[in-house]
């Protein structure tokens, strides 16, 4: 058994993730045993048989890349490749993102060494280093309505700043999905990724999950990393329906029904006023008219390749 499962999830940006994995290469420790999964979640063939190409370059053993003919999403992408461990940890991370440091190591040694610690991530810099925040609050009515700084003044305690820069570990809501370390065991227990998100608030709901069974996560600042954030996704109409699909299912399935018809007559009412003024979004208001349903995800459009 390997110490710590690496799980990359792949999609139409090879040297994005032949980057990140020798990133990981040249800054974990030899004494860590290791292995990496990179998953292609149904990349052009092209892209998929170059990345195919460039980890046979790559000199590391315990290196395995599969792939997958549909496009599942981030948690489906993800689960496939756990599949494949065989590890007591699972470390979850952004192709697009680069080790500044040993981050494997020092949340390895974190988690061992602090039982309150259920997942961890580390801290995020931008590609020009400048600081990135590497935290968040829980997706809630209240974030959504109130915003996240109103929840930060009325209980620090609960809702710990976000635009701080931490030097000792934090415990937090939740940690960002570029990196997340967490026990086999846990995660196996839980259920693992809920694959009905095709993209965002994945990292949400798995803490938030985690943390019912007194499993908390906690910022490890030590552990530091560059993120080239939404660097496989891009930005798209579609892309901004996805995840407001996904935050309303996350608030039915934690908040219920009253906390999913709160917040959707809240972005019913916002985004009516801002379409008028930004023509662009009324496809977000209409969206929002339908309720926001996940039949509407991209999961669902999605098709199976030939090869």
């Amino acid at each position: 058994m390997f110490d710590i499962a690496v799980i990359l999830v792949h999609y139409n940006s090879g040297t994005l993730t032949a980057d990140c994995v020798k990133s990981i290469i040249k800054s974990t420790s030899d004494t860590l045993n290791y292995q990496i999964i990179i998953v292609d979640n149904c990349s052009e063939f092209e892209d998929y048989q170059n990345l195919k190409q460039a980890c046979e370059t790559i000199d590391f053993p315990n290196i395995k890349l599969v792939r997958s003919r549909i496009n599942t999403g981030f948690g489906g992408g993800n689960m496939m490749g756990v599949q494949y461990a065989n590890a007591k940890y699972l470390a979850f991370i952004n192709n697009d993102t680069l080790f500044k440091n040993d981050c494997l190591s020092i949340l390895k040694n974190n988690l061992e060494n602090n039982s309150d610690i259920g997942i961890a991530g580390g801290q995020s810099f931008k590609p020009n280093n400048d600081f990135m925040v590497s935290l968040d609050h829980f997706a809630s009515p209240a974030r959504e309505i109130f915003g996240r700084s109103f929840l930060e003044k009325i209980n620090p305690k609960h809702y710990p700043k976000r635009k701080k820069r931490y030097t000792d570990p934090v415990k937090v809501n939740f940690v960002p999905g570029s990196f997340m370390l967490v026990r086999s065991a846990d995660f196996y227990e839980i259920g693992g990724f809920d694959t009905n998100i095709f993209l965002y608030y994945e990292e949400t709901d798995l803490c938030k999950r985690l943390k019912a069974k007194d499993k908390y996560a906690y910022l490890i600042p030590s552990a530091e990393f560059i993120h080239y954030h939404g660097a496989s996704t891009g930005k798209s109409i579609a892309i901004k329906k996805e995840l407001r699909i996904s935050l309303l299912y996350i608030m039915r399935k934690h908040y219920g029904i009253a906390g999913y018809f709160s917040v959707l007559l809240f972005l019913l009412i916002k985004y009516f006023f801002s379409s008028i003024f930004k023509p662009k979004n009324w496809p977000l208001f209409f969206l929002f008219l339908r309720g926001a349903p996940i039949s509407d995800s991209l999961k669902l459009k999605q098709k199976i390749a030939t090869n």
